[in-house]
């Protein structure tokens, strides 16, 4: 069946009718605290201040915060990522039997798992408010080898889509790691989803560390001015601008991978659909004010990739 709506109305974001395919997310696992501040604008902020607010411990990162979303979409749903050795290495393996994701983790023995901090500040003009995120300098994700997913042959394999994302690019020894994932998901006939993440990416690596993993890619997502100013062009500023910037992809990045661009006053509330010299479709994504921003952006990708293995 080819799914005749865009992906936030069919299969929509609260998850599939029906649950078909397999997805192995590859990436983070880890520790995180969150918490909004209510009363705390970070600007201006001039000393020490307490702030009470909901604040909570979850199981995160890149991986199992997909997987968690995914597992209402998909058949069969995996995590492959590198964790520590430590009193949490339980409680992460915990979640994923939780959401129903098989456990592909690799234990890093002695080493601590990674811990993160995530505070967003009170709103200010009607926008979502300023996050700050903390992440523990080289986390276990940081270590995963080639030879790691190496071992791991048999669970790409058998998934229909792998999804990765960015910030395996940050140390030369995940960046290998992802492309002898990439590697064995061609030759297993296993798509490859890759998510254009840290936002900062373009202050962080040079367009030559990153094009190659979006010319593997079938299928990117990425905030259309992060994909700009990695390309070296201006942000831009509207679904007009973000058209424009449609050949630039076919002139850069060889191959013909889906793109999936998030666009619109916070990057989320509009998406457009292009794959080489064809603009597939522009649709609202759904997110508007009032909507939890946390996790929104891996509840549209799980029903953007079912929507795409469908046929879309």
């Amino acid at each position: 069946m080819v799914p005749p709506r865009s992906p936030a109305e069919w299969p929509g974001l609260d998850g599939a009718a029906e649950r078909r395919f397999a997805l192995l997310a590859a990436g983070d696992a880890c520790i995180e605290v969150r918490a909004a501040l209510p009363d705390v604008r970070f600007a201006d902020l001039r000393a020490d201040r307490l702030s009470y607010a909901p604040a909570r411990a979850v199981v995160a990162g890149t991986a199992v915060n997909l997987a968690r979303c995914a597992a209402g979409y998909f058949r069969r749903v995996g995590v492959l990522a590198k964790v520590g050795d430590d009193g949490y290495t339980p409680v992460i393996r915990g979640e994923l039997r939780r959401i129903g994701a098989d456990d592909h983790l690799l234990v890093d023995a002695g080493a601590p798992n990674g811990v993160s901090v995530m505070l967003r500040d009170r709103p200010h003009g009607g926008g979502p408010g300023v996050r700050l995120l903390v992440v523990q300098d080289e986390p276990p994700g940081r270590r995963l080898t080639a030879a790691d997913v190496a071992g791991a042959a048999s669970a790409i394999g058998d998934a229909d889509v792998l999804a990765a994302d960015g910030y395996s690019l940050l140390s030369p020894v995940s960046r290998a790691a992802l492309d002898e994932a990439a590697r064995i998901a061609g030759a297993a006939g296993t798509r490859v989803a890759f998510d254009l993440v840290p936002h900062d990416i373009d202050a962080r690596l040079p367009a030559s560390a990153v094009l190659p993993a979006l010319a593997r890619a079938d299928a990117v997502f990425a905030e259309a001015p992060t994909l700009a100013r990695l390309l070296g062009r201006p942000a831009p500023s509207g679904a007009r601008a973000v058209r424009e910037l449609l050949p630039v992809l076919d002139r850069e990045v060889p191959g013909r991978p889906l793109w999936l661009l998030r666009f619109g006053p916070t990057s989320l509330e509009h998406a457009l659909a292009y794959q080489r010299g064809r603009l597939l479709m522009e649709y609202p994504t759904g997110y508007r004010d009032g909507v939890e921003r946390a996790g929104f952006g891996d509840r549209l990708a799980s029903c953007e990739l079912y929507w795409w293995l469908s046929g879309g």
